[in-house]
């Protein structure tokens, strides 16, 4: 066969292979995946097939194991069968004629019962949210629970480790959880576990990364959930990680960045709730079950305060997304306000019919988001959704530099909020094991309007004529950042 015979027979075996790539990408990639994010795995696997290809193979599942989603079937069971008729919640009289529907949508998907009788008060206060927590470890008697998206030894945190020391050396039982791939990022890494194991904390990798230990996964499903539970009667939960304020990143500490956060502490029936979310996980992590040992705690006397609270896990071993159906039920429930607090709001198109629904039926709408940003991918995708945000009529505020609005959380009139470690973007939604707590009650509610108050007060109104004034730079950057965030 001569050279040029040669060429042309390997040409035809590419233009073969070329073509069965493509027909196979169009039979696999749309199955049960939305529109655009199949559109945009197609228009990559298109252009650039050698890349989208393999980017597909690694990023392409959004699902976890199936051992591991079976195993969190069988906690949601053990969770909805043990917690039958524990709801004791306010006179229902009171609530807002879709709560109830709310309510049953939340343990449907997530198995976690509405319990009344419980108290709440927010902590926005960086240090403050941080002393909370270590003094809450150094009364513990008989239990710490502590886990975490990023955590890391540094001076800001070592009270909190020396705390929880203390702990184990006085008997109680300290167990750890923290997410692999995020901690392993942040500088003191390996300091951290080795002081974790000398002070005699259990600790487990949340989600390894480990394909020769055999632990391996889509790397980037990640567990960015925030919690600290102490003896089942105190618990913390919100946005912030176990971090100083900087992340101890250079380049952060260069530009003079600062985290703000929200953190709720809660006592009362629903601090079980919140065990029961680190439970599952150290339960799927270790095989270790002390599920059923919490749940029987949901039964424990209220505090004098009434609120109803309900626990809602979401993420990629559950087969609904169910924060993001909750968010929906809630803004359209909603009757006078809604005002949304996300550091990453990158919604998908169910997120903006529903908010352009909102404003379009009276409803008062305000969107807190930073004026500068810490990732500059999803940054510039956020962007992208000002013009349509503003022209719909939300009211957007951006708080100052060098401050990162990190807090999650959002009010739905007088009545009813949100918070958690769930941004309200396409990550969250489908690869980010999170936990939200939903609250009925107008007292918590006025709490957060003081803080969202704070933050207006912190913040500048972006009008539409500003935005409108964006160069043309900025405004390609943004379209392809969004383009990117479908390929989920």
């Amino acid at each position: 066969m001569s050279a040029e015979q040669t060429a042309l027979l390997l040409a035809g075996i590419l233009v073969v292979i070329d073509l069965i790539v493509r027909v196979t990408a169009v039979i696999v990639v749309p199955r049960n995946r939305r529109p655009t994010a199949a559109m945009a795995w197609l228009l990559a696997i298109f252009f650039i097939p050698f890349i989208g290809v393999i980017s597909f193979l690694l990023i392409g599942s959004p699902k976890l194991p199936k051992h591991r989603r079976a195993k969190q079937a069988a906690v949601d069971r053990l969770i909805r069968e043990s917690t039958l008729g524990v709801e004791r919640v306010s006179d229902s009289v009171q609530w807002p004629e879709w709560f109830e529907g709310v309510v049953h949508l939340n343990r449907n998907l997530g198995s976690m019962p509405l319990i009344g009788s419980n108290s709440a008060s927010l902590i926005g206060d960086y240090q403050g949210s941080l002393d909370a927590m270590t003094e809450a470890v150094r009364g513990a008697e008989r239990y710490v629970h502590v886990e975490f998206y990023i955590l890391a030894l540094d001076a800001t945190t070592t009270p909190f480790f020396d705390a929880l020391g203390d702990a184990v050396a006085r008997g109680v039982d300290v167990r750890l959880l923290l997410d692999h791939v995020a901690s392993f990022r942040v500088k003191g890494y390996r300091k951290t576990l080795k002081r974790l194991t000398a002070m005699g904390v259990r600790w487990q990798l949340m989600l390894p990364v480990q394909p020769l230990k055999g632990k391996y996964q889509r790397p980037d499903l990640r567990n960015h959930r925030k919690l600290v539970v102490v003896d089942g009667e105190v618990g913390f939960m919100g946005s912030q990680n176990m971090i100083d304020r900087s992340y101890n990143k250079r380049a952060n500490i260069r530009r003079g960045l600062k985290w703000k956060e929200l953190v709720a502490r809660v006592e009362g029936p629903i601090v079980p709730g919140l065990d029961v979310i680190f439970a599952t996980d150290w339960y799927l992590e270790t095989g270790e079950e002390i599920t059923s040992e919490i749940v029987e705690s949901f039964d424990q006397p209220g505090e004098p305060e009434n609120l109803d609270c309900q626990v809602v896990p979401s993420g990629p071993g559950f087969p609904n997304q169910n924060n993001l159906k909750l968010f929906l039920a809630l803004l359209y429930a909603a009757e006078e306000r809604i005002i949304i607090t996300s550091p990453y709001f990158v919604p998908d198109e169910s997120i903006l019919v529903a908010v352009s629904g909102a404003t379009q039926r009276g409803v008062h709408v305000e969107l807190f988001v930073s004026e500068i940003g810490d990732q500059a991918l999803v940054y510039h995708a956020q962007r992208s959704y000002y013009e349509a945000l503003l022209r719909a009529g939300v009211k957007i505020y951006m708080y100052k530099s060098p401050y990162i609005l990190h807090s999650k959380h959002f009010s739905i009139d007088d009545d009813v909020a949100v918070i958690g470690s769930s941004n309200m973007d396409i990550r969250s939604f489908e690869l980010n094991m999170e936990v939200t707590l939903l609250v009925r009650g107008a007292s918590f509610v006025r709490e957060m309007r003081a803080v969202e108050d704070g933050y207006r007060r912190d913040s500048r109104e972006l009008t539409l004529d500003e935005w409108m004034q964006q160069p043309l730079r900025s405004t390609v950057l943004d379209n392809l950042a969004r383009l990117s965030s479908a390929l989920q």
